[in-house]
């Protein structure tokens, strides 16, 4: 299969930054052909890398729900969440095509951010499965929102040679058409483009019985379009991360991009629950809040704490940092973990030279004095648990059997249980988190969790114990970023900094060296300060360069000249 770029391309030989990625972005559905020849401050690059991370892991939820991304409810449940999520450049790249200020500035956000991502996901295998398979999640996405017009354009902005089938055409297999699209009405399907494509092409849909075979050719409606160039765009997707991979060692040679590209997948992308902003949580009240709004994780901590009077460690990080995310103060924190630990083996003075210094520390107000941010749950299902910890995931370190008893006896029928396991088998430990806040509230929800806070705050709020909190108003802060590092003034795509954790989730290492230290009894050393985790602010990136001597010639090809996507390779 070919494209071409055409005169889209053709540029000066004075090279153009904005005319070439203009050119690059002619639709919303993009095939991501050639890298983008721009310059990004350093902030701008980490927001557009978060952004659409967003997305994928919403398209990854989705997708374990097993929620059909083609369908039209489907379709709607996604872009609902999307639009919850403040990701609207990404809802609207989903809702067809069209060419105002807007979708341009959605464009410009897609075509770079899916770019970073590909030096953030090309270093393992692993890594590179994950983000093909939410890629085409997202293209699938993009597609289903498309009209037959918005098809045929789509077909003419990259030259593909296809055409639909003429009327004369379409009579000859009209009753092969009716019988092959059942899905659609007769009236739907007289409205309907169809194309005539070799049928070793959208081998899925013959496999599906979605297509009229006749004499080795398909004929494949616009809405199953996407089937024709589905196969070779993930092709391309593998070829352009195994590109990427070539070229990251010269990327990471600083280190800023080394540490956020690193830190990425498994990076927070919510809201930040540093600081309690709906007030504060008493301790006599988390007996009762740890069994209806705590989740399943800080449960566990909680139960152990009561049960065993001491956490190591890693708990005490996960569950404190926890407590005050939700709004326990400093002095009850003191207070609640002072009463616990001297209810077992610790001494009240050995309470004080310990423990009291490293609660002070998550609070900021010791050692460097940074404000510990509380654990998402990436952070936790990735965490090392031994086997004498109190910490971790539940939905992960627990047999299954032991998850289902313990579901049991936490009032959630063998059904709910049942189905809670069968995702956690799959690995979903995050969707089974979600069932499990669904089953125990009796309301379903509009988000995935992805944060213990999240979980403790959405139940309060359908408990009525909270109001839900009103939508951000844009601010000077809070601006899109244009392809060129400028701010763009479409407010419609905004995306809230002010909500998102710095990608490098390494605050705690003072305090993990301390404790560290203090268990082994080795003595202090000594630990570099840091300033919140941040990356510098106003640092240039220099231009995302062309992956080859091939792509950067491309740009200057003469008017009619196709080029072959599959010559695409690195030399």
């Amino acid at each position: 299969m070919e494209f071409s770029r055409r005169s889209r391309l053709r540029l000066e030989d004075e090279f153009n930054e904005d005319a070439a990625l203009e050119g690059l972005i002619c639709h919303n559905v993009a095939l991501y052909l050639l890298p983008p020849m721009v310059d990004l401050a350093i902030e701008d690059f980490e927001t557009l890398a978060l952004e659409r991370l967003k997305v994928l892991r919403i398209l990854e939820q989705a997708t374990a729900k097993n929620v059909k991304i083609g369908s039209d409810e489907g379709r709607e449940s996604i872009l609902n969440e999307m639009n919850h999520a403040e990701l609207k450049a990404y809802a609207r790249l989903c809702s067809g095509n069209r060419n105002t200020d807007l979708d341009m500035e959605a464009r410009r956000r897609d075509y770079v951010s899916h770019f970073i991502l590909r030096f953030a996901y090309c270093r393992s295998e692993e890594l590179r499965r994950w983000f093909v398979t939410r890629e085409m999640e997202l293209f699938r996405l993009k597609f289903s929102g498309l009209s037959s017009q918005d098809v045929a354009d789509f077909i003419e902005d990259f030259d593909m040679d296809y055409t639909p089938l003429t009327a004369d055409e379409r009579a000859e297999v009209k009753e092969g058409l009716y019988d092959s699209t059942g899905y659609q009405t007769v009236s739907q399907i007289d409205t309907m483009d169809f194309y005539k494509v070799p049928f070793t092409d959208v081998l899925d849909l013959v496999r599906g019985q979605r297509c009229y075979l006749k004499e080795g050719y398909a004929y494949v409606s616009a809405g199953d379009f996407v089937s024709v160039i589905g196969n070779k765009h993930q092709e391309l997707l593998e070829e352009g991360l195994q590109a990427h991979l070539r070229l990251l060692p010269e990327l990471e040679n600083d280190e800023r991009f080394a540490s956020l590209l690193k830190g990425l997948h498994t990076s927070y992308t919510g809201k930040d629950y540093t600081i309690a902003k709906n007030g504060e949580v008493p301790i006599e009240s988390l007996d009762q809040l740890s069994k209806k709004s705590f989740p399943l994780c800080m449960r566990m901590c909680h139960d152990t704490l009561r049960s065993t009077h001491h956490h190591r460690h890693g708990g005490r990080m996960q569950y404190g940092l926890f407590l005050k995310g939700i709004g326990v103060t400093l002095e009850d924190s003191l207070r609640f973990w002072r009463e616990e630990f001297t209810r077992g083996t610790v001494a009240l003075d050995k309470f004080e030279k310990d423990y009291a210094y490293n609660i002070r520390h998550n609070y900021g107000k010791e050692g460097s004095r940074v404000n510990y941010t509380p654990y998402s749950c990436m952070k936790i299902i990735m965490s090392s648990v031994g086997p004498t910890d109190t910490h971790g995931c539940p939905f992960k370190i627990w047999d299954p059997s032991v998850l289902q008893t313990k579901l049991g006896s936490y009032g959630l029928g063998a059904a709910h249980a049942e189905e809670i396991a069968g995702f956690v088998s799959k690995g979903h430990y995050q969707v089974a988190c979600s069932k499990y806040f669904e089953v125990s509230h009796g309301l379903p929800l509009e988000e995935g969790i992805n944060h213990p806070n999240q979980y403790f705050e959405l139940s309060q709020i359908k408990m009525g114990a909270r109001a839900a909190p009103a939508k951000p108003k844009p601010t000077p802060s809070r601006r899109p970023v244009n392809h060129n590092g400028t701010a763009s003034q479409q407010d419609e795509t905004m995306l809230d900094t002010q909500d998102t954790e710095a990608l490098n989730e390494d605050d705690d290492d003072e305090l993990w060296q301390l404790m560290e230290n203090k268990e082994s009894g080795a003595e202090p050393k000594p630990v570099k300060q840091q300033q919140n985790g941040h990356v510098p602010e106003k640092v240039e990136l220099e231009g995302i360069k062309p992956l080859n001597g091939a792509v950067a010639a491309a740009l200057h090809w003469e008017d009619d000249e196709d080029f072959d996507v599959s010559q695409m390779e690195t030399e």
